[in-house]
């Protein structure tokens, strides 16, 4: 009997008032958004990737990268990302759902298939290693969740924060959902490192770390040579340390 149809999202878009254009500027020579599919495609849990963009004219960019290199692209509201991650997964037939943001193009495919597998072999509704408890470096993320529970959400919340957080009326209501959350191993115990892409300090920190790591490890190297290169080199965590990130509310 065939498995459930596993499908990672990317929410895309091309407005940042930190970053304009990030998921599209070049890290040593590729668009952060090619770098991330090129790391999801190495995932074996992964049945497809697809993009959610928004239908307005200003993301038009990421919609004709998507064309030219042959990624799946949805395009929704621009405002409502709940609603536009539902819809690219049911226009790709997902019955689990892996979220992915745009700005994590460092995402370890090793750590996507660690949270399907373990989502997988556990009696849950949401496995997660950026909910209650934070271990993981920032943009090194998994959720994953059945597609069914996020259109039951979609349709009965009216809340303006849960349909711009894709997840967050998960964790607001853990009485309601059984959520495993995933902790790092104490060597990549890291939380308040940056992995993400938010700010010009993180494209910085982008550039580095791939030009230093992507010729003895590939374009698709995991955590573990990235924590090595950082803990022996504590310079390169000071270039986006300081960044903040938003509050959901």
């Amino acid at each position: 009997m065939a498995g459930p149809k596993v499908v990672a999202s990317i929410e895309a878009r091309m407005g940042s008032t930190r970053l304009p254009g990030k998921v599209l500027h070049d890290i040593d020579g590729k668009p952060a958004l090619g770098r991330l599919v090129h790391r999801l495609r190495q995932c074996r849990s992964l049945n497809d990737v697809i993009v959610a963009t928004s239908t307005a004219a200003g993301d038009d960019p990421i919609a004709a990268w998507c064309a030219g290199n042959g990624v799946r692209c949805f395009r929704g509201s621009e405002d409502d990302v709940l609603g536009r991650v539902v819809g690219a997964h049911q226009s790709a037939g997902s019955d689990l759902i892996v979220e992915i943001t745009g700005d994590c193009p460092l995402t370890d495919p090793a750590i996507v298939d660690l949270g399907v597998e373990t989502f997988l072999a556990n009696d849950v509704d949401v496995v997660t290693n950026c909910g209650s408890i934070l271990t993981w470096p920032m943009g090194q993320y998994v959720q994953v969740f059945p597609l069914a529970l996020l259109d039951e959400i979609n349709r009965t919340s009216a809340d303006p924060a849960v349909h711009e957080h894709v997840s967050l009326y998960f964790y607001e209501h853990p009485e309601r959902y059984r959520i495993l959350n995933l902790v790092a191993p104490s060597g990549w115990e890291a939380p308040q490192w940056r992995m993400q892409l938010d700010y010009p300090e993180d494209l910085q920190f982008q550039e580095e770390v791939h030009r230093r790591l992507t010729a003895t490890h590939g374009d698709a190297f995991g955590i573990e040579p990235l924590m090595v290169l950082l803990r022996a080199h504590p310079e390169l965590v000071q270039i986006n340390l300081h960044c903040e990130e938003k509050a959901a509310r």
